[in-house]
């Protein structure tokens, strides 16, 4: 029977989230990632949210039939009540902490439909498809996506630790002390844009302001009008993924060249050249990770994930490079030796 055919079956028995029926299945948790939203906020971030563009799974007629017959059938009136009174505490504390409703009576409407109609594509040996732009996940307690949270978790455990070694052996004298500092406040994959914009700056005073600060303050300037352009057009404009992606792509290609350049130039003069080298290369390398777009594994694991859990021992590396470089702009500057 053709996927479309199923929709007057899946409509009249549509998924009912009463507190028995969720308990047989994972618990309630709000629909955001909770790393990323317990990261850096700023302005400019809280303006990019933009609705999310539909995808085939939330095309499929089946789909929208069973979730508005679920939300007709369960979300108002009493039900409604029951389901807002079974809500786990949890789930409730986490929407206060993060100014955020929790997981609504529409939620669970819509990952019992999503589920149900995954399982019916599988039946019929069709490609599991996308519901809102992402992925079908297995959530759990107060996750979405439990791999890519975990694995965010320990990408930013990993920063923590690193960044307190470098303020233990790197004295604020350094040229670079305060600006590698702020450049750890953004080492989250919350905005990668940022993030990439950000390392062509630290380049950038490493390279030139450290002699020409006027040159380093010009490109400050310069990449924080990209940033808001970039935002800006995602935002009133259109929400774009692959120009999006492009435009990553394009600026991680200048931080990765710049970055190498500085590299081959200092190969002989700096004993530890080579971690930076090294760094670049496998961020840039494990990005493509990001391409891999595949179902998640077990309903849990995906690429996105891998790429976050497969970057944790590149921090180690590249804080390891911070300090020494950091320690030798130290001593060169109190022995009055030029930089280069």
């Amino acid at each position: 029977m053709p996927l479309s055919t199923r929709r007057a079956f899946v409509s009249s028995n549509g998924p009912r989230p009463t507190t028995t029926a969720m308990a047989s299945a994972l618990p309630r948790c709000t629909s955001v990632r909770l790393p990323a939203a317990v990261a850096t906020v700023t302005v400019l971030l809280l303006m990019s949210v933009t609705t999310v563009q539909s995808s085939q799974g939330d095309k499929e007629p089946v789909y929208r039939d069973c979730v508005k017959q679920c939300v007709r059938t369960n979300c108002t009136g009493a039900r409604l009540r029951g389901f807002q009174s079974a809500q786990p505490r949890y789930m409730a504390l986490t929407g206060e902490l993060l100014l955020l409703a929790g997981w609504t009576c529409r939620d669970d409407c819509r990952y019992q439909c999503m589920w149900t109609t995954v399982g019916l594509y599988q039946a019929e040996g069709y490609r599991v498809p996308q519901f809102h732009g992402k992925w079908p996940f297995a959530r759990f307690l107060c996750f979405e996506e439990p791999a890519s949270a975990l694995a965010s978790l320990l990408n930013g455990l990993a920063c923590l630790l690193m960044l307190l070694r470098y303020r233990s052996m790197v004295p604020r004298q350094s040229p670079m002390y305060h600006t590698i500092n702020a450049f750890s406040l953004k080492m989250d994959y919350f905005c990668a844009t940022a993030v990439l914009l950000y390392s062509i700056y630290l380049c950038c005073v490493r390279t030139l302001g450290l002699r020409r600060p006027g040159v380093s303050s010009m490109v400050g300037v310069l990449l924080i009008l990209l940033f808001t352009s970039h935002v800006s057009y995602l935002t009133f404009v259109r929400f774009d993924y692959g120009y999006n992606m492009a435009a990553n792509a394009s600026i991680g290609m200048v931080n990765l060249l710049w970055w190498l350049c500085w590299c081959w130039q200092n190969r002989r003069t700096l004993p530890y050249w080579w971690k930076c080298g090294l760094v670049v290369l496998l961020l840039h390398g494990l990005a493509l990770l990001e391409l891999l777009d595949f179902p998640p594994m077990l309903w849990v694991l995906d690429a996105h994930a891998v790429w976050h859990l497969s970057t944790i021992p590149v921090h180690f590396l590249f804080y390891s490079f911070l300090i020494d470089d950091s320690l030798y702009l130290l001593n060169t500057e109190k022995m009055g030796v030029k930089v280069e």
